[in-house]
């Protein structure tokens, strides 16, 4: 199955400015023609543009995605330095995922002090009686 630009944009995600600049860097190969010349993607094309947007996700500059992709070309040979790049990119997620746990403990913490206050003012706001008619 092939798809025109637009429709692998919108699959992906992506915009279509995003695709043309993925092939102008290299990120992605310049998918091939249909017969009146318009980009034609395939659903291997799309796999490769959804884990470039989950590397894009985790933080990962673009310069190490086109190192990726050019490793990717090299086959098995490069599996040891692609899984490397992984490995240093799954550390930087890990220490993000910390660094934002800390930051919702901060919050819930803070939210809970506030449902105290809260409480609290609400225990000490005296009963309004209705007036008898």
């Amino acid at each position: 199955m092939t798809y025109a630009i637009a429709e692998a944009a919108h699959r992906s995600g992506l915009s279509i400015d995003t695709l043309r600049y993925y092939e102008r860097i290299q990120l992605i190969d310049p998918p091939a023609r249909d017969s009146g010349g318009r980009r034609a993607y395939t659903d291997e094309d799309l796999a490769w543009l959804e884990f470039l947007t989950r590397l894009r996700t985790t933080g990962m500059p673009i310069r190490m995605m086109r190192e990726y992709a050019r490793l990717r070309h090299q086959g098995n040979a490069s599996a040891t330095r692609r899984k490397q790049i992984l490995i240093e990119q799954r550390a930087e997620v890990l220490e993000r995922i910390a660094e934002l746990n800390s930051c919702l403990d901060v919050l819930n913490y803070k939210i809970a002090n506030y449902e105290q206050c809260e409480r609290d003012l609400d225990a000490k706001a005296p009963v309004m009686e209705e007036a008898s008619a």
